[in-house]
């Protein structure tokens, strides 16, 4: 029997690891990193358990910089293909290895059918955009359907310095026939709460990533096995989703 707070359960989620090859200024997660990563096999067998109960519609890979772990998003996405999930889902910042064909020819290979490209004023900070570009040809060339992902300030038509770079930026995508997706509008934790609190100084936006703990739509892995206030190392996935309720994460 379904969980009766997770009956809509629809998607799943794994930061592969929290390690990242850019020092964003927009960063949820901060500074602070322990490096770790999930355990391919075991993510890839909670695909297999979880979609046998639920009708997951979405399986996403994502960090930190998941492509540091290629095995490991190849297990995941792979798991996903078998189990017939129709989104599988790559975010990644496109700097994460030196040989971008072999890793677009595995991304391809193991079923990846919707690629966020992470480019931005922020990302670019850090990560050289000619890279991006090349990855992002190699993975054209390969099949794997792109989209590039901007983070926004305050919101996509605000009027500020980054926004106006981040414009710039996936101008430079021109002509490479990839389409530019709804990206996501920054929320202040991490570092964006540290470098960019002028910008949120009259009001705090509602965290869009907040989900309502008694009807989870998705399911998030930690990159230590954390899930729902257990841990995919220490407990079999479907006890932990049997026993959840609302108070387990308060």
């Amino acid at each position: 029997m379904k969980n009766r707070y997770l009956q809509n359960l629809n998607k799943i989620e794994f930061v592969v690891t929290d390690l990242c090859t850019g020092q964003c200024k927009h960063c949820s997660q901060g500074e602070q990193r322990c490096g770790e990563r999930i355990d391919p096999a075991l993510a890839a067998e909670a695909v297999r358990r979880i979609t046998a109960e639920y009708e997951i519609k979405t399986v996403m890979a994502f960090g930190g910089e998941p492509l540091l772990h290629p095995d490991a998003v190849c297990a995941i996405i792979a798991a996903a293909k078998e189990r017939e999930v129709p989104v599988r889902q790559v975010i990644t910042n496109g700097h994460a290895t030196k040989d971008a064909r072999a890793i677009a020819e595995r991304l391809a290979a193991c079923g990846v059918n919707d690629l966020l490209l992470s480019v931005d004023a922020f990302h670019q900070e850090t990560i050289p955009l000619d890279v991006v570009k090349a990855f992002a040809a190699e993975l054209c060339a390969c099949g794997v359907p792109v989209r590039l992902s901007p983070a926004w300030l305050v919101s996509k038509t605000h009027d500020n310095p980054s926004n106006r770079k981040t414009t710039q930026i996936l101008a430079a995508f021109d002509g490479m026939g990839i389409p530019v997706g709804e990206g996501n509008i920054i929320f202040p934790e991490g570092n964006a709460r540290k470098y960019l609190a002028e910008y949120f100084a009259d009001e705090i936006p509602q965290n869009p990533y907040v989900e309502d703990p008694h009807d989870l739509r998705c399911i998030s892995f930690s990159a230590n096995g954390d899930v729902l206030d257990a841990n995919l190392y220490r407990e079999d996935v479907m006890e932990i989703i049997k026993k959840y309720t609302p108070e387990s994460i308060f």
